[in-house]
């Protein structure tokens, strides 16, 4: 199929509003609703609904309805592209999306002037100055925490296991640069292996990693390829710590990957996965976490990595508008974000100016473990890596 063909296809699957009305302040996002983005954005859909169904009954925007008009690039980089190709004949001022890396990558070369584009992928790193913000903890960040969390428990050996796509060489580069810190002086990559997405197995790699004799197993992939890790993993008998994407630490995903999870999974991650009694964040931000929890009762939705990529940009962008007007431009949008330095989120307090495009830093993220018995995500460090 052609990749016309396949916009096309992507556009058919374009979710319709119910009671759409033609004085609609209509928002375009484009996700991998298909594809191996969609254990993402299915729930970054629900998100997205929520957040506008709480601005209407607010009052709206400029007392217009506030709706989302999601469209499928079934998790690729061409039809993504497409997709965007289309809607900027309309000349939007903002566009949510898209889920992953390589379809955020793709589309942000098409925009020097405009559409802002504020793309749900934590791993994807705008350009500095570019009409681009990124979702979330930082994956790098993300890393960064983690290597800290394992080497002050004593573990300093990595394997890891990354996928070949943009995903896995995005974390190879953020590992480099985790270790190129000199609090890291002595952590070491004792064995580095890569796969193929289309890969049934990957027991030539964990063979090689048993060999290597690490303290602990990198295992870098999102959705279904992840699990493809995690078997081989237990098939060949490896009980190690495992750390993984922030981009996994879904409640959903755990769920259908009890039956071959490791004993021990970690994630590193953003900070609005429940933490009573463990620690304490600034108050407007346990207050916007509580708010949200209970937002989150209203669907299946837990808070992990699905509703942490998609909340605090959509809290963001529906602000923005509510302040700008319905009818703001990309240029004002984009420099009215650039500006923000104290808005509480979900994901800890944003700051735009110290930390550009993405408004968060390693000091917002935290590791978090698996829990199978208590069915969520743990916290087993504070902000920025350090073990509780």
């Amino acid at each position: 199929m052609t990749v016309r063909r396949l916009a096309m296809a992507a556009l058919i699957l374009l979710v319709p509003a119910v009671g759409a009305r033609a004085d609609d302040l209509t928002i375009d996002a484009i996700l991998s609703l298909t594809g191996n983005g969609a254990f993402l954005a299915g729930g970054q859909k629900k998100v997205l609904e929520l957040l506008a169904e709480t601005a209407n009954e607010e009052g709206g925007i400029d007392g217009r309805h506030v709706r989302f008009a999601f469209h499928d690039d079934q998790s690729s980089p061409q039809v993504a592209v497409q997709l965007l190709n289309d809607i900027m004949a309309s000349h939007p001022s903002v566009i949510m999306g898209s889920s992953l890396v390589a379809t955020c990558s793709a589309m942000v070369p098409l925009l020097p002037h405009g559409p802002l584009l504020y793309c749900l992928s934590p791993g994807y790193h705008p350009p500095r100055g570019s009409y681009a913000f990124s979702a979330n903890t930082s994956t790098w960040d993300g890393q960064v925490s983690a290597v800290r969390y394992f080497r002050e428990k004593g573990l300093t050996r990595i394997a890891s296991i990354t996928s070949s796509d943009a995903t896995g060489q995005d974390a190879d580069r953020g590992m480099d640069a985790a270790l190129a810190m000199p609090e890291n002086a002595s952590v070491k990559i004792v064995d580095r292996e890569h796969f193929n997405l289309s890969d049934v197995s990957v027991a030539a790699q964990i063979e090689r990693v048993r060999a290597a004799k690490p303290d602990y197993v990198l295992a870098w992939a999102t959705g279904t390829p992840s699990a493809t890790i995690f078997k081989g993993l237990v098939q060949a008998g490896i009980d190690l710590p495992t750390a993984t994407t922030g981009g996994n630490q879904s409640v959903v995903q755990m769920r259908q990957f009890k039956n071959f999870l490791p004993k021990e999974l970690y994630a590193g991650g953003g900070v609005y996965p429940p933490h009573e009694g463990l620690y304490q964040l600034d108050p407007r931000v346990e207050a916007a976490q509580h708010k949200m929890y209970a937002a989150l009762k209203k669907t299946d939705l837990q808070p992990d990595v699905v509703v942490g990529t998609s909340w605090d940009a959509g809290l963001i962008v529906l602000d923005a508008l509510r302040r700008l007007g319905a009818d703001a431009t990309a240029d004002q949008i984009r420099a009215h974000i650039a500006g923000l330095t104290d808005f509480p989120g979900v994901g800890g307090v944003y700051n735009f100016q110290a930390s550009p495009e993405r408004g968060l830093d390693v000091n917002d993220t935290t590791v978090v473990r698996w829990d199978a018995t208590q069915d969520r995500f743990v916290w087993v460090s504070k902000p920025g890596g350090d073990p509780l």
